[in-house]
């Protein structure tokens, strides 16, 4: 199973675009840890079982095959205040979405159903049934 935290793991497009977000989150005084970049299908099946047929809490509803990290191109993060997890500084979150938007990746905190504050991603305009089918992105 891989569930990974290397950003080596992002499609290199993805990837540059998350450096640039930790970096200017650092610029701002606030530290970043990736805590999931690429999952392989059973790693995304292990997750959506988590709270179903599992114990734990839901943490995603995307089966394999239907999260955009699946695809390398999506990660989560957490900020870092003084050497801390900010997991439920929801404004710290929004201030770090906005930094991720403005560096060009998507934040999931603007989602209209099952907003994720940890969560960024780019997709070049694709789809999941798109990628699915095996088209892959070319990010211009």
């Amino acid at each position: 199973m891989i569930n990974s935290r290397d950003l080596k793991e992002l499609h290199p497009h993805v990837r540059s675009l998350a450096e640039r977000f930790i970096a200017k989150c650092a610029d701002e005084g606030v530290s970043i840890i990736v805590t999931s970049t690429y999952r392989d299908m059973e790693s995304q099946a292990a997750l959506y079982a988590q709270g179903r047929s599992n114990p734990g809490l839901i943490v995603t509803n995307a089966k394999a095959g239907q999260s955009f990290h699946n695809y390398r191109l999506a990660f989560d993060f957490c900020p870092i205040i003084n050497g801390k997890a900010q997991w439920s500084d929801t404004a710290l979150f929004i201030r770090c979405g906005e930094i991720a938007e403005s560096v060009g990746l998507e934040w999931a905190g603007r989602w209209k159903s099952f907003k994720e504050l940890a969560h960024c991603q780019a997709t070049d305009g694709l789809t999941l049934a798109q990628l699915q089918a095996g088209k892959t992105p070319v990010f211009a």
